[in-house]
């Protein structure tokens, strides 16, 4: 039961991240955590843990708190600042790709002792990258234009079902697009082989959305506390 207890434990813990980084740094902090959650995100997802019986991926915490962060951005001050979000986490999640790609090329010098470390990690990046850039992107917007559609639809009211519903669905479209690249390869796709059998790939990605759908649902609190702090935030 150690991961499980460590799951929720870190579930809390992003959460009351992203509110510290509201409440003291308004809406640089909320920029700032997009940066932090979708590089970790990208390095915690090439490893795989036993949660409640079932293989799954990690990285799904931290990376569903993005959505979160939109979502604040966007009922706070508007979709304008929701999309510039989207815009910032894309261009450090490749300049990061770029960066590092970069720095695996150089020459090590006979002292050093990381290089092979970091080539098993940024060496398989670029595949994680592109796959988690292409549903982020995606994704994100989506998530961005639904949660504003139902916004107007419900004239301001239901804070929890555009938070929610928006999510989801935004949800449903990363995992299905990150898992086809990510881990099927999309079909031969740049030469990109199958990483795991079906059975590891189904598992991965119904445990894994099942997940995002909890947390979704979790973070409807912190979404409420955030809405009512807006006036006391150091924008």
């Amino acid at each position: 039961m150690l991961n499980e207890v460590l799951w929720f434990g870190l579930l809390l813990v992003n959460f009351l991240g992203v509110i510290f980084f509201y409440r003291f740094f308004g809406k640089a902090g909320l920029f700032t955590w997009i940066g932090i959650a979708v590089i970790l995100a990208n390095i915690q997802v090439m490893k795989t843990v036993q949660l409640f019986g079932f293989v799954a991926a990690l990285g799904d915490i931290i990376y569903a708190t993005t959505y979160l962060v939109t979502d604040i951005l966007n009922e706070n001050y508007g979709r304008k600042e929701a999309n510039r979000a989207v815009m910032i986490g894309f261009a450090v999640m490749l300049m990061t790709t770029i960066t590092m790609q970069v720095t695996l090329m150089m020459i090590p010098d006979e002292s050093d002792f990381i290089n092979p470390h970091l080539k098993e990690i940024f060496s398989f990046f670029p595949r994680i990258a592109f796959a988690s850039m292409t549903a982020y992107l995606i994704s994100q917007f989506h998530d961005v234009w639904s949660f504003h559609a139902w916004r107007k639809l419900t004239r301001g009211k239901y804070l929890w079902l555009r938070n929610n519903a928006s999510t989801m669905i935004s949800q449903l479209i990363d995992n299905t697009i990150f898992t086809l690249i990510a881990f099927v390869g999309f079909f031969g796709l740049f030469g990109w082989e199958q990483v795991f059998e079906w059975s590891i790939i189904l598992q991965i990605f119904f445990v894994s959305l099942l997940m995002k759908y909890f947390i979704a649902i979790a973070d409807t609190p912190f979404m409420y506390w955030a809405k009512r702090m807006k006036d006391r935030v150091r924008d």
